[in-house]
């Protein structure tokens, strides 16, 4: 029987000489494993109160809405600077090759309201730290973050739960 990992792509030397790329687009792009994934992402989380899908761009908005849906609650998009209308708050990040910035709109949550981050893939954590802290600025709880894939080498995941914050992952891979 086939895993989530068993759809995973990897592109040797993307974007750069050395990085072994995970590749989601053919998990998204077969029918059973697109669901395997929702279903197990959903399945980590059972039980659990949730009012709101957070998804982080880019691909944490294909998994993210999937989810939400599922679940019938709201959902919510983390972008990258200057991609939202409207009044935003901005949380400055920084990655393997430089720095970036995330926004959520200012009135995106409600103080007190529930909700699940997703994104298809954890490295360092600089992007997920980034969403929860936007979050916690609007008053968030953070049920806890979703992942399709763990790059544990990178330390995420150590960054995620040293900041109080339950973490899933389907799958993992050594490497970058």
């Amino acid at each position: 029987m086939k895993t989530v990992q068993d759809y995973i792509r990897t592109i040797p030397d993307f974007p750069i000489e050395g990085i072994m790329f995970r590749d989601v687009t053919t998990l998204f792009a077969d029918p059973r494993g697109f669901r395997m994934a929702i279903d197990q992402l959903i399945h980590a989380f059972a039980g659990r109160e949730i009012d709101k899908v957070v998804g982080l761009e880019a691909r944490g908005f294909i998994l993210g809405g999937a989810i939400a849906h599922q679940l019938s609650v709201g959902f919510v998009p983390i972008r990258k600077a200057g991609k939202l209308p409207g009044k935003t708050l901005s949380q400055d990040y920084t990655l393997e090759y430089g720095t970036a910035t995330m926004e959520v709109h200012d009135d995106a949550i409600e103080a007190g309201e529930r909700v699940l981050v997703i994104d298809d893939l954890l490295a360092t954590g600089g992007t997920a730290e980034a969403g929860i802290k936007l979050l916690e600025q609007l008053g968030a709880q953070i049920v806890g973050c979703g992942f399709v894939i763990d790059l544990p080498e990178l330390g995420g995941a150590k960054l995620l739960d040293q900041m109080g914050v339950e973490v899933h992952s389907l799958c993992a891979f050594d490497g970058h």
